[in-house]
């Protein structure tokens, strides 16, 4: 399935080849990295900045999408997207990027939530032998990753028993404000109709919940609360708000 904007020959469609993975993480580079200076990415992203920490940081994601799962429909659970334009130099240029997770606590119905995060976001193989930081990490994601998992299994006696996560999306800066953004997001929000007409959630930063908020989703509380040990309350993290596309009763 892909998309498409003519006017500026913009196209959607799944990343099939890891050579697109590493381009799209350079677009998270540019966007949580310099434009943002996201604070918990860059932790999760150490060195981004260098060749090394590129590669490093390219690899990991090429991991994850090679090791995409299905569900009992044959559905893959995970989906990379890629946002491409046509480059001055001929060919194409992938402009930004979006991963969309179905998610259950059911078997055969999507991925299930982590019960180990040091373990599932390997923060030994990250950051050997550093106790803190290693910790601060599993602490930060447990509280990012609080609510998203707290309606999957809520979502288990729905039918079917299953959400759409919009669980990243990044444009490159120099590609910004030409609506490759609401073209990604579109893309989910159709799929997760396809697939049964699920509901989409996300976690959204302070840049992307006015686009989010346009195209259906509705804040839930207040701003995510960052629990973590008072040693690291000194440490830069960034705002965002848990968003879906309806409340907690369906």
């Amino acid at each position: 399935m892909s998309s498409g904007n003519h006017d500026i020959g913009l196209r959607i469609e799944p990343i099939n080849q890891p050579e697109d993975i590493i381009q799209a993480f350079n677009c998270a580079c540019e966007a949580f990295g310099r434009q943002a200076q996201d604070g918990v990415w860059i932790a999760m992203n150490p060195a981004w900045e260098t060749p090394a920490g590129k590669a490093r940081g390219a690899a990991a994601m090429v991991n994850r999408w090679t090791a995409t799962t299905k569900d009992q429909d044959g559905n893959p659970n995970t989906v990379f997207l890629k946002a491409t334009l046509p480059s001055s130099q001929g060919g194409r240029v992938i402009a930004g990027f979006a991963i969309w997770v179905q998610a259950s606590s059911v078997a055969g119905r999507g991925d299930k939530p982590a019960e180990d995060l040091r373990e599932a976001m390997q923060l030994e193989s990250l950051y050997p032998g550093n106790e803190p930081e290693q910790r601060y990490l599993s602490q930060v994601m447990s509280s990012f990753f609080r609510r998203r998992t707290e309606v999957i299994k809520e979502k288990a006696t729905a039918t079917p028993p299953a959400v759409m996560i919009l669980d990243m999306c990044a444009v490159d800066p120099r590609y910004q404000r030409k609506g490759i953004a609401r073209a990604l997001v579109q893309w989910g929000l159709d799929e997760a109709q396809r697939r049964g007409d699920l509901e989409a959630i996300t976690e959204a930063s302070s840049m992307g919940r006015h686009v989010y908020g346009q195209m259906g989703f509705h804040p839930e509380g207040p701003e995510i609360e960052y629990r973590v040990d008072p040693e690291f309350s000194h440490r830069s993290r960034p705002a965002n708000l848990f968003m879906r596309t309806r409340g907690r009763s369906e």
